[in-house]
C-alpha cells in the first residue's frame, strides 16, 4: 500500500511540475516578448524611422476598409499583430487620419508628389470616398502631382484613382467596372434541415432583413425597392468618376452584350480595354514606374527604390497620440455612432445603448461644449439600445445644447431613430437612410433537440413560466409579441412625425421599411439638407452662436492602468521587428467567411425584447 501511496503521489507531483514548467514558460515568452520589443525601442534609431524624408513622394497605401471610427482592439493583441507583421482580419482605414496626412502633405516643402498604392483598398461608401477626394483634389491645387499606380483596381480603388493626375495600369493589369449590386445569403432551406424553428413579427412591406431566413429568394417588393437606390448609388459613382476623368457617361459598360463588343476590340485583353475606355493614362510595369518616380524625387537610401515617405510614418509624425485640447475656448463636440446599434455597453466601433449614450451625456456635462454633432454611420439593431442613445439627444437639447446630426454610408432603422430628434440633419448624397420598420425575431430548437433525442419538460406557476429557446412558442406568446412590434412601429412613426413636422400618415407614406437614399431623402424631407460632416460641424457652431470655437471628438476615458498600456505598447510595436505571414486569397475561404459572417449578424443581436430597427439590406456590393 506504501508502495502505491508513493507512487500516486509522485503522479501528482510530475502532474503539478509539468502544469508549473507550462504556466512559467507561458509567462516567459510573454516577457520576452515585451522585453525584446523595449530593447529594440531604446536602440532603434526612432529619429530615422518617423522622418519625413526630403523631396520624397508620400506613398499613400490604404489597407482595409475606410471607416469613420475603428474598431477597440485591445493593445497587447495589437502589439502582437505588429510584432508579427499579421493583419487583423478586417483592417480599418480612418477617414480623418487620410484627410489630415493629406492636408498637411500639400503644405509640407519635403513632399514633392502624392502616390496613390490603393490594392488593399476594400471600401467603405461612397461618402467616404468623396471626402478622401476631394482632400485629393485639394492637394493637386499646390501642382504637386498625384499618381494612382495599381495592377489592378476594384471600383472602389478606382474612385481615388481617377482623381489622381495620373493614372497607371499593369500591362498585365485588369480594372472592371461593374456597378453595385445586393447579393445576400438566404438560409430558410438551410434552418429547415436543422429543424429550426424561425419565430418571424415584423411591421413594413419593405421591411426585408429578416427575409434571409425566411425564404430562399428575395421578394418581389424588396427588389423593386432595393433598385431604386442602387440605381441612384451607381449614378453618382458614374457621373463623380466621369467628372474626375473628363469623360462620358457613355464609357461606363451597362450590358454584357456592350463590354464584350468593346473587350473584343481591345484584342481580349483587360488593360488594353481600360486604355481604349480612358479609364487609365497608360500601361507601365513596375519598373517603369518606379523609372518615372525617381527621375522625380530621386531614390532612397539604398539606391534600390524610390524615394518615399509611407503613410503610417507621415500619420504618426502629423498625428501626435494624446492630442492637447485648450480648455479655455467653446467647443464643438463629434460623437461618433459606428456600426450596429447593441443593447448596453459596446467597444468601440459598435454602438451599445449604454455606452453611445454615455459619451453623449459627457459632452452634456462638459461646460465647455456649446454643442454636438451625432455623426452617425449605422444599419440599426437594438430598438431599446437606440431609444436609450435618442433619450440622451433629447436630454442634450434640454440643456439647451444643439445637435446636428452628420449621416455618413448609412443611417437607417435605428440609425434614423436616433438622428431624428436633432436640430438639424445633413446627408450625403449617397448616405443610405430611412427604412422606417420594425421587426422581431427569433429562433427555438425544439425539432432540433427532438431529432437528438433531447427532450424539454417540466412544470411552472402560470403559463408565463418555463419560456425558453428549447420549447415550443405558444401560439398566444407569438401574437403578444407581433402585438409589440406593431406598437413599436406606431411609436417610429409618431416620432418621426414629432421630429420632422410631418403627419403621420405622410411618414407612413415613405416608412414600410423602404430605404433612401440621400438625394430623395431631402425631397421626402426626411433630411435637411445634403452635406459634409464639416458642413455639420459649421451649422452646429451657428445654432450655438460661436464665432471662435475647437472641435474634438468624445472618446470613453481610459482609467490610468488602460492609459499606460495603451502607451506601452504603443511604443513598443512602432519599432519591433515584424516576420511575414502568408494570408490566404483563396476565393472559396473568402467566400466561407462571407457566409459566416452574414448568420452571424442575426447571433449578435441582443435586444431584451427580441425587437429591432435594423436594415440588413444596407449594404453595397
Amino acid at each position: 500500500m506504501a508502495a502505491k501511496g508513493n507512487w500516486t503521489k509522485s503522479l501528482f507531483i510530475g502532474l503539478w511540475t509539468v502544469l508549473n514548467f507550462t504556466r512559467k514558460l507561458f509567462f516567459n515568452v510573454i516577457f520576452l516578448v515585451i522585453f525584446v520589443g523595449i530593447i529594440i525601442a531604446i536602440t532603434s534609431q526612432e529619429d530615422d524611422q518617423l522622418t519625413v524624408k526630403a523631396d520624397s513622394a508620400l506613398l499613400l497605401t490604404l489597407n482595409g476598409q475606410l471607416v469613420i471610427e475603428k474598431e477597440s482592439v485591445d493593445p497587447f493583441e495589437q502589439f502582437l499583430q505588429d510584432a508579427m507583421g499579421s493583419e487583423p482580419d478586417n483592417p480599418e482605414v480612418l477617414v480623418r487620419d487620410v484627410v489630415k496626412v493629406i492636408e498637411n502633405a500639400k503644405q509640407d516643402r519635403r513632399i514633392k508628389a502624392l502616390v496613390l498604392d490603393l490594392q488593399g483598398l476594400s471600401g467603405g461608401g461612397l461618402d467616404k470616398l468623396r471626402t478622401v477626394a476631394r482632400a485629393i483634389n485639394d492637394f493637386k491645387t499646390s501642382e504637386k502631382p498625384v499618381y494612382a499606380i495599381g495592377d489592378y483596381y476594384t471600383k472602389e480603388q478606382y474612385y481615388l484613382a481617377a482623381h489622381a493626375n495620373h493614372v497607371y495600369l499593369n500591362p498585365m493589369g485588369s480594372l472592371l467596372l461593374d456597378g453595385y449590386g445586393r447579393y445576400g445569403m438566404y438560409f430558410k432551406d438551410f434552418l429547415e434541415k436543422l429543424k429550426v424553428t424561425t419565430h418571424i413579427f415584423r411591421v413594413g412591406t419593405y421591411k426585408s432583413a429578416v427575409e434571409p431566413l425566411i425564404r430562399n429568394d428575395m421578394s418581389e417588393a424588396a427588389k423593386d425597392a432595393e433598385r431604386k437606390w442602387l440605381d441612384g448609388y451607381w449614378q453618382q459613382y458614374k457621373e463623380d468618376v466621369a467628372a474626375a476623368r473628363g469623360i462620358p457617361l457613355s464609357n461606363f459598360d451597362e450590358t454584357l452584350e456592350g463590354l464584350l463588343a468593346k473587350f473584343e476590340q481591345a484584342g481580349g485583353d483587360f488593360a488594353n480595354y481600360a486604355l481604349q475606355n480612358n479609364w487609365v493614362d497608360a500601361l507601365k510595369t513596375r519598373e517603369d514606374v518606379r523609372v518615372e518616380l525617381t527621375g522625380l524625387v530621386g531614390e532612397n537610401e539604398d539606391n534600390h527604390g524610390v524615394n518615399v515617405t509611407n503613410f503610417n510614418t507621415y500619420l504618426k509624425v502629423v498625428n501626435p497620440p494624446l492630442p492637447s485640447i485648450n480648455s479655455d475656448i467653446d467647443q464643438v463636440a463629434i460623437v461618433v455612432a459606428k456600426g450596429t446599434i447593441l443593447n448596453g455597453n459596446q467597444k468601440a466601433g459598435t454602438i451599445g445603448g449604454d455606452s453611445t449614450a454615455r459619451l453623449l451625456r459627457k459632452a452634456r456635462l462638459d461646460e465647455n461644449v456649446k454643442a454636438v454633432v451625432l455623426q452617425i454611420d449605422s444599419p440599426g439593431g437594438s430598438t431599446l439600445g437606440s431609444e436609450i442613445i435618442r433619450q440622451e439627444v433629447l436630454e442634450l437639447k434640454n440643456a439647451g445644447k444643439p445637435v446636428v446630426v452628420s449621416m455618413s454610408t448609412y443611417a437607417a432603422s435605428g440609425g434614423y431613430w436616433i438622428a431624428a430628434n436633432a436640430d438639424r440633419i445633413f446627408a450625403s448624397p449617397s448616405t443610405i437612410t430611412g427604412s422606417i420598420g420594425v421587426f422581431g425575431m427569433f429562433m427555438t430548437y425544439e425539432n432540433s433537440l427532438d431529432y437528438l433525442g433531447i427532450h424539454s419538460d417540466g412544470v411552472g406557476s402560470n403559463e408565463l413560466a418555463g419560456f425558453s429557446a428549447v420549447r415550443p412558442l405558444a401560439p398566444e406568446f407569438g401574437q403578444i409579441l407581433q402585438r409589440n412590434v406593431e406598437t413599436s412601429y406606431g411609436n417610429f412613426l409618431s416620432l418621426v412625425s414629432n421630429a420632422r413636422d410631418m403627419t403621420v400618415d405622410e411618414v407612413d407614406d415613405v416608412a414600410q421599411g423602404r430605404v433612401w437614399i440621400g438625394t430623395d431623402a431631402l425631397e421626402l424631407g426626411l433630411v435637411d439638407e445634403l452635406g459634409t460632416l464639416e458642413d455639420a460641424v459649421n451649422a452646429a457652431a451657428e445654432f450655438a452662436a460661436l464665432d471662435n470655437y475647437d472641435t474634438f471628438y468624445v472618446q470613453r476615458t481610459l482609467s490610468a492602468q488602460e492609459l499606460f498600456w495603451k502607451e506601452f505598447f504603443g511604443q513598443a510595436f512602432t519599432f519591433v521587428g515584424k516576420w511575414q505571414f502568408a494570408n490566404s486569397d483563396s476565393a472559396l475561404i473568402n467566400e466561407f467567411k462571407r457566409v459566416l459572417g452574414e448568420f452571424d449578424i442575426f447571433n449578435e443581436l441582443n435586444d431584451p425584447m427580441g425587437t429591432y430597427i435594423l436594415c440588413l439590406q444596407c449594404q453595397v456590393e
